[in-house]
């Protein structure tokens, strides 16, 4: 059994209009929802044992807020092709992560996020700042991310839970 946490970077800031997209850092409403997902990642017992994420500035922080919080204490990996990736950049991402770790976050953008929850769930959810998806899987190994549906077992979304 597998677990994928499916995280969308928490809310970003335009206040600097002369920052590259990919630059832009976390407002103050990311600040306080990425930390409060990591609670909830750890009160439904949900520690992962890696964290992947996009190299965007929004979504590190947002990895490394939910971390902190959630009580992870590896390297976040950094993936390239999750920066506004498909969910063919996800699942590529996924392929080499190590079959010992149970529960693997990523944490990434739409459009990507919330295709990647309807391609290996069949639901179609909604996936603002900072929603959370939890898929599990009956795999053995992160190479076959992908070839079965999941079960998605929940999607938390910060204004419905705080």
């Amino acid at each position: 059994m597998k677990t994928l946490l499916i995280l969308r970077h928490a809310k970003s800031s335009w206040k600097d209009p002369g920052l590259r997209d990919h630059e832009r850092p976390l407002n103050g409403r990311g600040r306080r929802d990425a930390p409060r997902m990591g609670v909830r990642i750890c009160e439904e017992e949900l520690s992962p044992g890696l964290i992947v994420s996009s190299t965007a500035a929004r979504a590190r922080q947002t990895a490394e807020l939910v971390g902190e919080t959630c009580g992870y204490t590896g390297s976040i990996a950094l993936a390239p092709g999750l920066y506004f990736g498909s969910p063919g950049a996800y699942l590529e991402a996924t392929h080499d992560v190590p079959s010992e770790v149970e529960t693997l976050l990523v944490v990434g953008h739409n459009p990507g996020i919330q295709e990647l929850v309807w391609m290996l769930s069949g639901r179609e959810e909604r996936m603002p700042t900072a929603a959370l998806a939890t898929i599990e899987f009956d795999i053995d190994s992160w190479q076959n991310l992908g070839t079965e549906a999941g079960e998605l077992i929940s999607v938390w979304r910060p204004k419905e839970i705080f």
